[in-house]
């Protein structure tokens, strides 16, 4: 609360919790509204497709092993092999997903860069 010489609030003085957070900017702001809104799902439809193809290619892996009743069996090391590709079949995979979606998203980042610069 404000506290003025007349006691009554002043008429140019902005009232509180209307236009929390919106600013009145130069109508190139539209513009930049629809390039992070662009960004953001294309930022979203990148994670979901690497989410769902890194579950489909671990399921994959895992029924493979699991449908091979014959790993169980054999031992390297006194390790049965089912552990050890999912020990060095997994890693790797989990790995690659993350370094891949890494670059991918950079790439996004830098062509929503570029297209801000461009904005005249």
């Amino acid at each position: 609360m404000r506290v003025t010489a007349a006691g009554s609030p002043r008429p140019a003085a902005p009232r509180a919790g209307l236009d929390l957070g919106r600013r009145r900017e130069a109508p190139t702001s539209d513009i930049r509204g629809v390039y992070v809104r662009s960004l953001i799902r294309s930022q979203l439809r990148l994670g979901l497709v690497f989410a769902g193809g890194f579950c489909v290619a671990t399921a994959l892996f895992v029924a493979a092993i699991v449908l091979v009743p014959g790993l169980d069996a054999q031992h390297v090391a006194g390790v049965p092999v089912s552990w050890l590709l999912l020990a060095f079949g997994l890693y790797p995979l989990v790995i690659t997903v993350g370094v891949l979606y890494a670059r991918a998203a950079a790439r996004n980042e830098a062509r929503f860069r570029q297209l801000a610069e461009e904005e005249p």
